[in-house]
């Protein structure tokens, strides 16, 4: 898979949940305590907006209805047969890639 440009380290601070078009495809990457991951960036439950959403520790919280996902996995807090895609976050020279379709 190919490697998109997100932004620069600095600009997804800790805490920080971001929204990333590649294509038509949207991807929520999430800086939890320091440590990037990046999943699939629509909720399977209504088609919410997740990189406009929030973190809740090691979850990325819909902010439609507020279904959690772990980003490290993608499982959805209550129910683990709803999960999101995973996609690897790569830093190089300061620079946050996600490698994605």
């Amino acid at each position: 898979m190919p490697l998109w440009k997100v932004k620069a380290l600095d600009e997804i601070p800790p805490g920080a949940v971001e929204e990333v078009e590649c294509g038509e495809a949207l991807y929520a990457v999430c800086n939890v305590d320091g440590e990037l991951h990046c999943v699939g960036g629509t909720c399977p439950h209504a088609g919410g907006p997740l990189g406009q959403g929030n973190l809740n520790g090691n979850y990325v919280v819909c902010p439609w209805h507020g279904w959690e996902f772990d980003t490290r996995t993608g499982l959805n807090n209550y129910d683990e047969d709803v999960k999101l895609a995973t996609f690897p976050v790569v830093v190089q020279d300061g620079v946050v890639h996600i490698d994605v379709p």
